[in-house]
């Protein structure tokens, strides 16, 4: 079967190590959506009357159910899209952390704020209405917890359209949210095509626009949302620079780098995908990282000791490889893979390059696959001006054991997010997000919930 007969089909599951398409979603047709946005609207006006202490005991029985369904879900991920089995258990508990941390920390977010007028004034956060969520495939789960939850709690509505090759997935969270106790309407799914989204986004009864994906994407829901006078939050395309110094832990560095790449087969928008080193640690640094990605489990993602497996879409790992190969036609060195796997499954050598440069794709644009670009910076300064040589701005990292130097280099570092001795991660008590060309907005910690609630002020009698 081609790629554009299976297109034909709609939504489609297509285990990516074996090539096998095992289940097929019809796209649904516009009388579908509007049903949908009916039902969402009426969830809407019921969800929104709840208390927060009602809410926080969803998020406890959803923390509950996602731990129960494990197995259930973390395989449903790892057919779909490829992700080794052991990540996929591991992004269903980040994702009952995340309820649990919003069940216990979320109400005080909501609590009427007062202000500097006194008594007499206050401020209230009250809930815009249905939030229509263009979600990617990468974290099939932890993408919708991430942005759902905040919503949800908030007393809004969650409209989801997931990415098609992986519905499967967005059906079983959207039964596990609604058998913890969300309303119907309040929380549900919608696998339509990019024509019926906008459509949704110009109707009355969506409120704003939660969007992860690329660039071009997202300048187009914005677009639409900017037309429709709706906010819209972006998270885009990332470039992450993952800067080692010369006095930093090589042993820890080299470790947070391997994992930091090379996890999800290096499909996600955080990843380090420019590793700039400084240079008098940069040829032991690169000569150690290539033994240990040499050494990592590649194959069958079902398996336990499994760490990289195939990547999920065929398109995608094509476009991979033509970014290696304009490359290396640019100058850079292959240290290790640069290319496809030669047997059955969708995989992508784990891939090291060196000498890589400014204006070389692999420098320039957002490499999404297990690809590693080594660029050697003279001193710290250098390291700097490479880091903010992109026009992505999402995340990176700081190698450096000197803690005075990391706090004044990171306030230069454009960046939504900055790492220091570590790599770029998600977590529900920091807000992430980005700046330039990775978009706007923010998800998580308290900035997540507030971004779609209404600061309604109250003021009482000024006489």
């Amino acid at each position: 079967m081609s790629d554009l007969d299976i297109k034909a089909l709609g939504a489609v599951s297509r285990n990516p190590y074996t090539g096998e398409v095992f289940a097929t979603h019809p796209f649904e047709s516009p009388e579908a959506l509007e049903q949908a946005l009916s039902l969402a609207a009426v969830g809407f006006r019921s969800w929104s009357a709840t208390s927060v202490t009602e809410r926080s005991g969803v998020l406890v029985r959803l923390a509950s159910i996602l731990r129960r369904d494990v197995e259930k879900l973390a395989r449903m991920a790892t057919l779909e899209m490829g992700k080794p089995i052991v990540q996929s258990r591991a992004e269903i508990e980040k994702c009952a952390v995340m309820c649990e941390w919003y069940a216990e920390h979320g109400p005080a977010m909501l609590r009427d704020q007062p202000s500097s007028i006194g008594p007499e004034g206050y401020v209230s956060l009250l809930p815009l209405g249905t939030i229509l969520a263009v979600m990617p495939w990468n974290y099939p789960y932890w993408q919708i917890i991430r942005g759902s939850i905040p919503v949800i709690f908030g007393g809004n509505g969650y409209m989801l359209k997931h990415a098609p090759n992986v519905m499967g997935c967005a059906y079983l969270l959207r039964d596990a949210m609604l058998e913890a106790g969300i309303h119907a309407g309040a929380m549900s799914v919608v696998n339509i095509t990019n024509d019926l989204v906008s459509t949704a986004i110009a109707d009355r009864r969506v409120a704003a626009v939660l969007m992860t994906g690329s660039v071009r994407a997202g300048a187009a829901i914005a677009a639409q949302a900017g037309a429709a006078l709706k906010k819209s939050v972006l998270e885009l395309g990332g470039s992450d620079a993952f800067i080692v110094l010369a006095d930093a832990d090589i042993d820890a560095a080299l470790q947070a780098a391997i994992v930091g790449r090379f996890q999800n087969a290096g499909q996600l928008c955080i990843a380090a995908k420019r590793l700039i080193l400084e240079a008098p640690i940069a040829e032991e640094f690169t000569r150690r990282y290539v033994e240990a990605v040499s050494a990592l489990r590649i194959g069958n993602p079902i398996l336990e000791d499994t760490f990289v497996g195939p990547m999920a879409r065929y398109d995608l790992r094509d476009e991979l490889d033509k970014q290696v190969q304009r490359s290396i036609e640019s100058g850079a060195e292959v240290l290790l893979g640069g290319k496809a796997g030669d047997g059955p499954g969708n995989f992508y050598l784990p891939t090291v390059l060196s000498r890589v440069t400014p204006r070389m794709s692999v420098f320039d644009e957002e490499t999404f696959g297990p690809v590693a670009p080594i660029t050697v910076a003279r001193d710290s300064e250098h390291a700097i001006e490479l880091a903010n040589d992109s026009k992505f701005g999402l995340s990176g990292a700081l190698w450096t054991e000197d803690r005075i130097l990391a706090r004044a280099l990171s306030r230069r570092i454009e960046t939504g997010g900055l790492f220091v001795n570590g790599f770029s991660a998600s977590d529900p008590r920091l807000p992430i997000g980005g700046v330039k060309y990775s978009g706007y907005g923010r998800e998580l910690s308290h900035y997540g919930v507030y971004e779609f609630m209404n600061a309604q002020s109250v003021w009482f009698d000024r006489r």
